[in-house]
């Protein structure tokens, strides 16, 4: 467990596997969330890769600066933790505004990053009058209330039914988000929208949808591969957090795609 501080803000990330020639991992979360949403993916791909993990800022153990954030923001603390770790090059993986996260690192750090894995995202997600009525409504009322919705836009009720423990696990986290940090993440996704930039991506790129996932579709993700340079889709069983619900296929798809 580490802290990286930076101006203003300081991240919290932790690195897994014991080889120290292994090729890097980054993976990043999902708004709402914290790096404990891959401890399925750790338990299995630290084997073969040296995994760097990090709490987006204002998430999890990282400290919230005030909003709002830009996709610039969250990009630049990606190549902070590299840089502050050394690390030349390396995988990456994101879901949703992690997603997001990647993209933006792949047109305008590309040479930083080997494959990319961009999971249950878009290059646009929601709309600007969405997103700053959300960060209206967090604001005044908090994250507790919307947890009820989180989890229908989240996981397919089979899951929730199944699985009520890790479900349980996962809004719990969200609802103990920081405001700031929630809304300071909601600006970033207002105002992203890399639809023509991303053609500028020449990194082998596999995008992953969810195959009941209301907030990205998987069309999303098919536009997202036809249009970088080199890019692949699949979908999984599953609704938004893809990698959580449908872990197993999950870890299969990231492992080939990386040692392939």
């Amino acid at each position: 467990m580490y802290y990286l501080d930076l101006p203003g803000h300081r991240l919290y990330h932790t690195i897994d596997g014991d080889d120290p020639a292994a090729p890097w991992l980054v993976f990043c979360n999902s708004l709402g969330t914290d790096l404990h949403m891959w401890d399925a993916q750790v338990a299995v791909l630290s084997r073969h890769f040296r995994i760097l993990r990090y709490d987006c800022r204002g998430h999890g153990q990282s400290s919230a600066p005030p909003p709002p954030y830009s996709l610039a923001d969250l990009g630049s603390d990606v190549m902070a933790l590299l840089d502050a770790r050394e690390i030349e090059r390396a995988h990456f993986c994101g879901l949703s505004i992690g997603g997001l996260t990647g993209q933006w690192l792949a047109i305008n750090a590309g040479q930083r990053l080997n494959k990319v894995i961009l999971c249950a995202t878009a290059a646009k997600i929601g709309t600007a009058e969405g997103w700053a009525a959300r960060m209206d409504d967090v604001r005044t009322n908090g994250l507790a209330p919307l947890t009820a919705a989180t989890a229908e836009r989240w996981f397919t009720p089979t899951f929730r039914a199944a699985e009520p423990g890790v479900v349980g696990a996962v809004l719990e986290g969200f609802a103990a988000t920081s405001v700031d940090g929630y809304a300071g993440c909601c600006a970033a996704l207002a105002g992203a929208d890399l639809r023509e930039e991303i053609e500028q991506i020449a990194n082998p790129l596999l995008a992953i949808s969810g195959d009941d996932d209301p907030v990205c579709a998987p069309s999303d993700l098919e536009y997202i591969a036809a249009r970088v340079q080199w890019g692949r889709h699949l979908s999984l069983r599953g609704s938004h957090i893809v990698n959580v619900e449908d872990s197993q296929a999950f870890n299969a798809v990231l492992l080939d795609f990386l040692r392939n």
